[in-house]
């Protein structure tokens, strides 16, 4: 694996994750808690993260609720490069297949089916602990803030200590 992590801060390194042992399958899972406290700033934490797990050769999804959320991220992926667009795809359900490199998913995501999993979503996925890599981005806002300490929360019971980067510190 390449040095830097998809899911460290864009701003920030982070060491090399392995394959093996607690502390690497904890490396695998990470909480960005954003300094801003607006959803654009959180979906283009999560673009970021998208292109840099992309640019690792990883097939990336983004969790989100609502068909507006899928359409802001959308468009944010078509238009985030000058030089090239992220090939993706929105998938409104289970039973939608996506062929390209990234999916904007408005349903559950098939551990299977991913390398790097962003969560925007209110709900953690059932079978989060199967996942490649999981990153969880949350934004200042007290209400997203409690669904970020509720999934990590659950990722705690499944033995999962996620790693958090909290930009309001910085």
């Amino acid at each position: 694996m390449q040095e830097s992590n998809p899911h460290s801060p864009p701003e920030t390194g982070s060491p090399a994750v392995g394959t093996s042992g607690q502390d690497d399958r904890n490396q695998r899972y990470w909480f960005h808690i954003l300094a801003q406290n607006t959803p654009a700033a959180r979906n283009l934490h999560a673009a970021k993260l998208v292109d840099k797990a992309r640019q690792q050769g990883d097939r990336v999804c983004i969790a989100c609720d609502s068909p507006r959320q899928a359409e802001e991220l959308d468009d944010l992926l078509w238009n985030f490069s000058p030089d090239a667009f992220i090939p993706h795809s929105v998938v409104p359900d289970s039973s939608t297949t996506c062929s390209d490199p990234v999916g904007i998913l408005l349903c559950p995501p098939a551990p299977e089916d991913w390398d790097t999993v962003i969560i925007l979503s209110a709900t953690l996925p059932a079978d989060a602990d199967r996942f490649k890599r999981l990153a969880l981005v949350a934004h200042n806002d007290p209400t997203v803030l409690n669904q970020a300490r509720s999934h990590f929360k659950q990722l705690r019971a499944l033995g999962i200590e996620p790693r958090v980067h909290d930009l309001r510190k910085r």
